[in-house]
């Protein structure tokens, strides 16, 4: 599964005021602050780390749905359209809320990788 790399530069774009990583997830590319997810990009658009205090604002917004993953639905994780996502207010909206969401939650410290 590829991921549209125009959506990921806006995601990039978005984010270029904080401290962020980015790292290949889900068939395609999560955005990192402090070791947690905030966003990514995908096949099918863009998803975004809301939270699930957070989750009725972002259905609130025109073309935004709750996020599923093997049938389920992910509590903490809103999905858009590419052509959502191409609204900067849209995108900018869900961001925001990823932020907030994210700006919660303790800092992941990176697991040593294991050896053979």
């Amino acid at each position: 599964m590829a991921y549209d790399e125009g959506m990921a530069q806006m995601l990039r774009d978005d984010l270029a005021d904080h401290p962020f990583r980015e790292q290949k997830m889900f068939g395609g590319i999560a955005f990192m602050l402090a070791g947690n997810m905030v966003c990514g990009a995908y096949s099918g658009g863009a998803m975004f780390r809301v939270g699930k205090d957070r989750m009725a604002a972002a259905l609130a917004l025109p073309g935004v749905a709750q996020m599923m993953m093997g049938g389920r639905p992910m509590s903490v994780m809103a999905e858009c359209s590419p052509e959502t996502a191409a609204d900067d207010g849209l995108r900018g909206a869900l961001m925001r809320l990823a932020l907030d969401c994210v700006a919660e939650l303790p800092p992941k410290v990176a697991k040593a990788r294991k050896t053979r």
